[in-house]
């Protein structure tokens, strides 16, 4: 049985349909990710997840058991790291990871300590007392990861998560998530217009066309783990998908 199970009857934004009969499943411990044309539904499809978007005719099950609302998707259930870090400036670094749990601090013991471990897990240890203005934008996102993380979830979604920050810090940040995605043991859905990204972190790839329906392709990345950057099976996979969508001369 499939861990986390994604059906979307319909989703219209006015007269447009977004999404329509599509039907998506992750194993446990699984990276997914979603790799399709703007406007295609990627990140709507992570709103309905999340339960920040309600007006779906759409049903989840995560781990046999139904998703009904947003309240569903804490403790955990499901966590979200948005395209900007989306940090509270007047908060500093461990009040803003605090605040994934609903708390407008970090409480002494148990939940400090967490926030301890989850900044020395993301290569922030001592960080706590940082306000964001003083983060690199690599840093606050990985204040970000921290905060998805807080709430302990047993799946992770991320929405272009590394698309603002610079190509060095990108791969950094990458093997960030590989490796809290593989301690965790997380099943993740990963947003990205970034092919490369996708090879190397996914053990799947699912296709989005712009119009509504299901999956173009879903494509297993048989890679081994670790993967070497530059790997010529992942260069083919990325040919293979660039064909798929008419890319290499647009």
């Amino acid at each position: 049985m499939s861990f986390l199970e994604i059906v979307i009857d319909e989703k219209r934004y006015g007269e447009r349909v977004v999404l329509k009969n599509l039907r998506l499943e992750l194993a446990r411990g699984e990276i997914v990710s979603l790799v399709g044309p703007s406007g295609c539904g990627k990140s709507t499809l992570l709103s309905i997840v999340a339960g920040l978007d309600k007006g779906a005719r759409a049903t989840m099950r995560l781990d046999g058991a139904a998703l009904a609302g947003a309240a569903d998707r804490d403790g955990d259930g499901i966590g979200f790291v948005f395209q900007e870090p989306r940090l509270f400036p007047w908060l500093d670094v461990a009040r803003n990871i605090a605040f994934g749990g609903g708390a407008a601090a970090p409480a002494a013991g148990p939940a400090a300590g967490a926030v301890d471990a989850l900044l020395a897990e993301v290569g922030l240890a001592g960080y706590g007392a940082h306000l964001p203005r003083q983060l690199s934008g690599g840093q606050a996102q990985r204040v970000a990861i921290a905060r998805g993380l807080y709430t302990r979830p047993r799946v992770l979604l991320l929405d272009e998560p590394f698309s603002a920050v610079d190509a060095i810090t990108r791969i950094k940040l990458q093997d960030l998530l590989a490796r809290v995605a593989r301690e965790r043991g997380l099943s993740v859905l990963l947003v990205t217009h970034d092919i490369d990204e996708a090879v190397h972190l996914s053990d799947r790839i699912v296709l989005l066309d712009r119009q509504a329906g299901p999956p173009r392709a879903q494509l297993p990345v048989g890679l081994a783990r670790p993967r070497a950057r530059g790997d010529a099976e992942a260069a083919r996979l990325k040919a293979d998908i660039l064909a798929m969508f008419d890319l290499e001369t647009a």
